[in-house]
């Protein structure tokens, strides 16, 4: 008998198709698995309103559950309430971190832009915190490109949202 924590250990083994040492769990995306008349239920909530990865994400659940032995798996998108970076686990963003993607500084009520301040973002190469700002926009919607003053290196931020 298959329970729900199977299927958790199993969206473990679906991973972000742009940022490929982040798990769906680590992400924050899956955000209930549920079994309803013998047939696996996944709600998953994209990181932003249009992300091109949704698609091969929902590709990838389903093709791991019909693999897991289930027919007919179902993949429920839902916007309400929306993806915030709050959602990421530690772990998941400790990975960012290694893989040399700096992990969002803060929370998602962070305000500094508001007051035109920058976050304190810390370089994933030297981890020194002498950083600024290149772009606001990175490699992806949903990153920004910064630089080291220190160690010279540019590497991506993961915005917090």
């Amino acid at each position: 008998m298959v329970t729900t924590a199977d299927i958790w250990s199993w969206m473990e083994d679906i991973f972000d198709p742009e940022i490929p040492v982040l798990t769906v769990v680590d992400l924050g995306v899956v955000r209930d698995v549920a079994i309803e008349n013998n047939r696996p239920v996944i709600t998953i909530t994209p990181t932003y309103s249009g992300c091109p990865a949704m698609n091969t994400i929902e590709e990838e659940i389903v093709q791991k559950l019909v693999a897991e032995g289930f027919e007919n798996p179902e993949v429920k998108t839902v916007l309400h309430p929306a993806w915030t970076t709050d959602w990421m686990s530690e772990n998941g963003k400790k990975k960012l971190e290694e893989y040399g993607i700096a992990p969002p500084a803060g929370g998602s009520v962070n305000k500094k832009a508001l007051f035109a301040e920058q976050d304190t973002v810390r370089c994933p190469q030297c981890k020194s915190e002498n950083t600024h700002m290149v772009s606001q926009f990175g490699s992806t919607a949903c990153k920004a490109m910064y630089q080291c003053k220190d160690c010279l290196e540019p590497f991506d931020y993961f915005k917090c949202l």
